[in-house]
């Protein structure tokens, strides 16, 4: 096939096969809940689940926005289920979890794009579960600063946003949503003194220079956590692989970015934005 570029070895990837794997996925099927791990086709499902860890998807499973790099199904999304936020609060209590990651799908078709939504499920499980941490990886939220602060008000931990690429390949993958902005909304998180943290896929066709480029735009706007991670492509209809980054070169990124001031940097093939997020407040 034309562009196809195949893994390497060191893309390979962990099956779940543990008693609490089965248990988190029988949880969160009963539940009703969507998450990341599934919708994003994560590597690490396998790992992160056998910990009794998952990243909960808020806001429905259908986005409003069409990036050629996610393979979460685009369209027209149901209203928010009101009843999401108990059954997340109830199944972090259920699993023990100290350390929650949320995220969702763009939901450009609300008058607030899911703000209220967020909100309700942040106090929720700080209501249910009031020692657990929770790190919300965000949308842009069309770059609404009165959105945004209403996410930075609640009780949550880290605030991230994905940067996602470099600036030359961001008009090529990314629906609607701007470098720019994203640097914006991670500069407001900083601002506000929540933990401000972002991540980067490679392998999309950047070079190095840009890869630290971003790195430093990152730093410039107070990002503090950061995640660089290979990109794979969902299906063939999606972006395609432009290359394969080697576990070394991902070690150099993450010299490179701790010299040059982030505080926690994650940088592997198998990498993903809540890779090991606990790690970062504890």
């Amino acid at each position: 096939m034309k562009n196809h570029q195949s893994k390497p070895d060191w893309l390979k990837i962990r099956l779940g096969d543990s008693v609490t794997y089965g248990r988190t996925a029988a949880l969160l099927e009963t539940q009703g809940l969507h998450t990341i791990c599934e919708s994003g086709k994560c590597p690490n499902q396998g790992e992160c689940w056998s910990r009794g860890t998952a990243t909960f998807m808020i806001g429905g499973d259908i986005c409003t926005r069409s990036c050629k790099f996610c393979n979460t199904r685009t369209g027209r999304p149901l209203p928010p289920d009101e009843d999401e936020a108990a059954r997340i609060a109830k199944a972090v209590k259920e699993l023990g979890l100290k350390h929650v990651v949320l995220t969702s799908v763009d939901r450009d078709d609300l008058p607030d794009y899911g703000v209220g939504h967020w909100v309700k499920v942040i106090d929720t499980i700080k209501e249910y579960n009031g020692l657990v941490k929770i790190e919300a990886l965000i949308p842009d939220f069309r770059g609404e600063k009165a959105l945004i602060n209403r996410i930075l008000q609640t009780e949550v931990d880290v605030v991230a946003h994905n940067l996602e690429t470099v600036r030359r390949i961001t008009p090529e993958v990314r629906s609607v949503a701007s470098y720019d902005i994203s640097l914006q909304v991670i500069a407001q998180i900083a601002a506000s003194g929540k933990i401000a943290k972002s991540g980067i896929m490679v392998g999309l066709g950047e070079t190095t220079d840009e890869v630290e480029q971003a790195m430093a735009d990152l730093l410039e706007a107070g990002c503090e956590v950061l995640t660089i991670g290979q990109y794979l492509q969902p299906t063939r209809v999606h972006y395609p692989v432009k290359s394969y980054i080697s576990p070394e070169q991902f070690a150099l990124y993450k010299q490179s970015g701790l010299q040059k001031g982030f505080r926690y940097i994650e940088s592997g093939p198998l990498v993903r934005s809540s890779y090991h997020a606990e790690n970062v407040i504890s």
